[in-house]
């Protein structure tokens, strides 16, 4: 999930052994692997472009459903506002860890959890292919849970801190969204396609037969 040239850990040198032999088993069977990764500096300078407009309108739908009574922060509300912050990053990577494990053959014995330093970014990845809609649901589900339902809870019980939590957890999906985009927008005839989570990069393996 990473360029190239940074140094892998031992467990992504693992989890990319592990690539190689699934590569292997499925060429063997017939399959065509095509590599589906971007870059993630780049991906986060954009993801930040697009920050702006997502809070804007959510603010602006904040002040149109709550008034301006509701905008206070004070110290009470940058504490609501950094704990769900932490809460709702785990459990974004949460989320697509449980997903992804629902339909794994080996469940949650496939899944893997890291971070990359050099760029800041928590992640979560799954060790076997897995269909295309069940690898998107897993990619697009910490989107629902952790950012667009906080958002609207926020907008219903009128919480101004909660609301700021909601929009940097979609914003903070924007990875998710780019990566399932790329996926969605490559063609290919094939009858059989199966998606691997790409171990040390960002991004998938599309395996088509």
């Amino acid at each position: 999930m990473a360029g190239n040239e940074r140094k892998l850990t031992p467990a992504e040198e693992r989890r990319q052994q592990k690539l190689n032999e699934v590569t292997q088993r499925l060429e063997e069977e017939g399959y065509t692997r095509n590599d589906l990764t971007i870059d993630l500096a780049k991906a986060n300078v954009i993801i930040s472009f697009a920050s702006v407009p997502v809070f804007v309108l959510g603010i602006f739908l904040y002040y149109r459903l709550c008034g301006v009574q509701g905008f206070g922060m004070g110290v009470k509300g940058l504490i609501i506002y950094a704990i769900g912050y932490i809460v709702l990053i785990v459990a974004h990577e949460l989320v697509h860890g449980l997903t992804w494990s629902f339909f794994s053959p080996n469940h949650w014995k496939d899944i893997d959890f890291g971070f990359i330093v050099k760029t800041m970014n928590p992640y979560c990845t799954c060790g076997e292919p897995l269909e295309k809609g069940q690898y998107i649901l897993g990619a697009m589900m910490p989107l629902l849970v952790t950012g667009i339902i906080p958002t609207v809870i926020a907008f219903l019980i009128g919480s101004f801190p909660f609301l700021l939590v909601g929009l940097s957890l979609i914003i903070g999906a924007g990875g998710d969204i780019m990566l399932v985009l790329k996926l969605l927008r490559f063609r290919t005839d094939a009858k059989e396609i199966l998606i691997y989570d790409h171990p040390t990069e960002a991004g998938s393996i599309m395996f088509t037969r």
